[in-house]
């Protein structure tokens, strides 16, 4: 399970949206700055979030970062229009191969047997360009960390087959924590706060 615990400096508790008390605790952390919040995540990971981000364990596993704008913060993985990232833990994980067959990074985190809507529009179909990532590498997760990351291009197509969108799926893998991040949205700053990540 993905443990978190939220600290924002001058945030009030009620800021936080959470479906189940034990998702986090958002506390006052003298040390912190205002405009950002700590988020703990399993095996001694710590991101430092901006405050303006919102986080929301949908359930065991699935916790949703939300950036921007999101009429449905709680919504399954494939909810459209919701700006923002993943941080999945091993249930996830266990399940996010195509046909919910364990993820292992060799494709794209694709939790579903059938076509599912475009982050961008639900009218259009989402599907991936090609069966090989156009980015593969690592990147620093904290340091003394490095995880296997990957960009899979996205395609979203109308009922017709027309290409309407195009967008990417980058992830972060760190097999041994059992951590995956998944971003559709090419968040602004997220590879920074994750490259500045801290481990306990």
């Amino acid at each position: 399970m993905i443990t978190s615990r939220f600290a924002a400096a001058g945030v009030a508790a009620a800021a936080l949206v959470s479906p189940s008390p034990a998702a986090a605790l958002l506390t006052a952390l003298p040390a912190e700055a205002a405009s950002t919040r700590t988020l703990e995540l399993r095996g001694g990971l710590t991101l430092r979030l901006p405050a303006e981000w919102r986080v929301y364990e949908v359930r065991s596993d699935w916790t949703r970062v939300v950036t921007g704008r999101c009429a449905k913060p709680k919504g399954s993985y494939f909810t459209p229009g919701c700006d923002g990232f993943w941080i999945l833990g091993p249930k996830a994980i266990k399940v996010g191969h195509e046909s919910f067959n364990p993820y292992t990074g060799k494709t794209p985190f694709y939790p579903a047997t059938d076509v599912q809507l475009c982050p961008a529009d639900r009218k259009w179909g989402l599907s991936f360009a090609s069966a090989k990532p156009r980015v593969e590498g690592l990147r620093q997760v904290g340091p003394g960390h490095k995880a296997a990351y990957r960009e899979w291009a996205v395609v979203c197509r109308s009922t017709t087959g027309k290409v309407k969108s195009r967008l990417t799926q980058r992830e972060w893998y760190l097999p041994q924590t059992r951590i995956l991040v998944v971003d559709q949205w090419n968040t602004p700053g997220l590879s920074g706060v994750l490259a500045r990540a801290r481990w306990r």
